[in-house]
């Protein structure tokens, strides 16, 4: 179980505030480290990074249409948030009031999130209204409200509404005789007020069609046939959709008076809950779930500032809300379905596009294995190019030498060819076994899909590890070599089998031929497929086993060296610093002295900067084009350096509850890993925010006699600097 370490003392929290003005937080004497008090709140510090999130929204360096974008995932972000984190705070709240109790650090939580969104949320709401739709506009891009538009233009969508959409609107009314209607999860819907000249005012619900998109095109003049593809669109007009249903609700309530239509959204639990132990068919139980992930309770209902509060009362009633989580925004609701203005053919809108290019020694696919004969290649997507990981899985299935392929699947996209290779291998005879993790949240059911096609195939496969998610992601290749052995190729990586996100996440893919590594990986394998009890590995760091030890050990170690010789070093690049005793850890070597430099892109419950504790630890996150998903261990060990790459987030879930992998870079690639990729996030002055010490980030900026330098745009423009050539080559 996850711990959370919510700021608990208001002194300390004064004494951080201050800290920004100038005035330097200290802690003097052996400080516990067990006390709360040292450990920021993880809700609020997801929260902080969706706020850089929606800060590239309205930064004007950034293309127009791509911070349209980054507004739809700040909205898109708030929707998991809720669905995962704050159900899990709702549950214990409502888990204490059945048990007579108050559970006091979930409702200071849930207190948190409330007041950090409506601090956000007016911003979001502003950067559309006051920003984006009017930087759109000006660019022949037009969203309009529908009371903007002419009467011809309102006849023509009536005209598409009686065609197309109003045959699929089911009104739900609400009284003694129809009880509340069930609303679905992420569902737009409009609240309706009626004046009935029998019965007076009467409610009823009308759920907007999810069908169609929710920007509707106006036609042009002489325009007959409304279009729904933006691909060819330049300029346009569009319209909300719920406005356009609102507008035209009197063919909907034929003989009724319209008092009022009011749009509202739920989120939902998207918590599957399963049993671990008690589910014995894990396929089963994943079907099963799914068919209900979206009807679990309710955590929170958004309207807009016109819904009167009869209509509100109403809803949180019936949905069983309290009404800290009710939100009243200014901007449509759903900011999420803007991402479908990305979609518009205005590429001078939009980030240049780059073209990926394949790894020099991977370009030939035919000489794949005899590559990494040679040396160990280091891949980092997406400035080199997914096409290359496809190769080779798409070789080793033609392949007549190759014997074997045995992968794991995590998030896989929807026309995957490593998947098609998958079943073109074993219709080859070769032996072929996946785990496909079928626990994936929200993507289970893309998984099952994939699980039972390659069952079809005959592909042996799995459906992941009792009692935790298989995370880490791998693949081993056995090949029979003309010296009459049998040689293990492998892949492993930081990010998933997916060619969609391996263009825009940045990770990292290692290829060896190392046979150490290749028995670990086979060891690891048969751990999940079958019953081994493997529980120690020659190069590897795997959880749940070892990994958590491995890495608190060397971190100990790093403060041993250090106090001997001086000079300690620990760079860490990872999603999420969430595991208390990692934290722990990292704090002592800071006291120790130990430099260390974390670039942490989304959750950080460490503190830095506090002087006697923390203050010769730095950290910084990255926000910018690409997703920083890559997670990268450097240790100095003074001057025996060792860097570690792979799944795995130094968060409990990572550490204790699933199986994750971290793999040893080779020495010839440490000065390439540290001085070039880490190395030039850290110098980041563009895309980088510095974290203080009260949780909160601040941008950090080019001094004078420094350059710019934006991390990512600098990987694009230097993408073959990593390579390490061979003496052939």
């Amino acid at each position: 179980m996850e711990r959370n370490f919510p700021d608990q003392c208001a002194d300390f929290d004064r004494l951080v505030t201050d800290s920004v003005d100038g005035t330097r937080v200290e802690v003097s004497g052996m400080p516990d480290l067990s006390d709360p008090w040292f450990y920021a709140d993880r809700e609020y510090s997801w929260l902080q990074f969706n706020d850089r999130v929606l800060e590239e929204a309205l930064d004007g360096r950034n293309p127009l249409l791509e911070r349209v974008k980054f507004l739809a995932i700040f909205g898109s972000n708030l929707d998991e948030f809720f669905m995962v984190r704050v159900s899990g705070v709702q549950k214990r709240i409502l888990e204490g009031a059945k048990e007579d109790r108050i559970d006091e650090l979930a409702q200071e939580q849930l207190q948190v999130i409330r007041k950090e969104l409506l601090r956000q949320l007016p911003i979001s709401d502003s950067c559309w209204n006051e920003v984006l739709e009017p930087a759109l506009r000006e660019n022949g891009i037009k969203v309009f409200n529908y009371f903007e538009l002419s009467g011809e233009d309102r006849e023509k969508l009536r005209d598409y509404f009686e065609r197309n959409i109003f045959p699929l609107l089911t009104p739900l009314g609400f009284d003694s005789g129809h009880p509340f209607p069930h609303i679905s999860n992420l569902s737009l819907n409009l609240a309706v007020l009626i004046d009935d000249p029998d019965y007076g005012e009467r409610f009823a619900r009308v759920k907007i069609p999810p069908m169609f998109s929710r920007l509707i095109v106006v036609p042009e003049e002489g325009q007959e046939k409304i279009t729904s593809s933006f691909e060819d669109l330049k300029t346009g007009s569009f319209v909300w959709l719920e406005q356009l249903i609102a507008a035209n609700l009197d063919l909907l309530f034929p003989g009724q008076r319209i008092l009022g239509a009011y749009p509202f959204r739920i989120t939902r639990d998207a918590d599957l809950g399963f049993d671990e132990d008690g589910d014995k068919d894990l396929l089963t139980a994943v079907k099963q779930r799914v068919g209900r992930n979206y009807f679990g309770p309710a955590v929170r209902l958004e309207t807009d500032y016109t819904m009167p509060e009869r209509v509100s009362d109403i809803l949180l009633k019936n949905l069983e809300l309290t009404p800290p989580l009710m939100f009243r925004s200014a901007a449509p609701l759903g900011l999420s379905s803007l991402m479908k203005l990305i979609q518009i053919n205005r590429p001078e809108l939009k980030y240049e596009p780059f073209e990926q290019r394949k790894h020099p020694r991977m370009a030939d696919k035919e000489n794949i294995f005899a590559a990494l004969k040679k040396k160990d290649i280091l891949l980092y997507h997406p400035y080199d190019s997914f096409e290359s990981v496809i190769d080779l899985v798409e070789e080793a299935a033609d392949d007549p030498e190759v014997l074997a392929i045995k992968m794991t699947l995590y998030r896989v996209d929807d026309n995957s060819r490593i998947v098609q290779a998958l079943m073109k291998a074993a219709d080859r005879n070769k032996q072929v076994a996946v785990l496909v993790e079928l626990k994936a949240r929200f993507d289970e059911e893309n998984n099952i899909g994939w699980a039972k096609e390659l069952e079809r195939k005959g592909v042996h496969v799995v459906y992941g590890f009792p009692g935790r998610k298989t995370h880490a992601k791998m693949c081993l290749i056995v090949r029979a070599e003309k010296e009459g052995c049998v040689r293990y190729y492998v892949h492993m990586s930081t990010g998933n089998y997916n060619a969609v996100t391996g263009r825009i996440y940045t990770d990292c893919g290692y290829l060896t031929s190392d046979p150490f590594i290749g028995k670990d990986i086979s060891d690891l394998f048969n751990a999940l497929t079958g019953y081994s009890r493997k529980d120690h590995y020659i190069k590897l760091l795997v959880a749940p086993q070892t990994m958590r030890h491995q890495i608190l050990e060397r971190i100990r170690r790093e403060i041993d060296i250090h106090e001997k010789f001086g000079n300690g070093h620990l760079i860490f690049k990872m999603n999420s610093l969430v595991d208390y005793q990692c934290i722990r850890e990292l704090y002592r070597a800071s006291q120790a002295g130990v430099k260390i430099d974390l670039i942490v892109r989304g959750i950080c419950c460490l503190r830095p900067g506090i002087y006697g504790l923390s203050e010769n630890i730095r950290v910084t996150s990255i926000v910018g084009r690409f997703l920083e998903h890559s997670r990268i261990y450097y240790f100095r060990n003074g001057g025996k350096e060792e860097i570690f790459m792979g799944s795995a987030d130094l968060m409990p879930r990572n550490l204790d509850n699933r199986v994750e992998v971290l793999f040893p870079v080779s020495q010839d690639y440490i000065p390439v890993v540290r001085d070039i990729i880490l190395g030039t996030h850290l110098k980041d002055n563009i895309k980088a925010r510095l974290l203080l010490s009260n949780g909160r980030t601040e941008r950090i900026y080019p001094q004078p006699e420094e350059e710019e330098l934006d991390s990512q745009l600098w990987m694009l423009e230097n993408r073959s600097i990593w390579d390490i050539k061979t003496k052939e080559s």
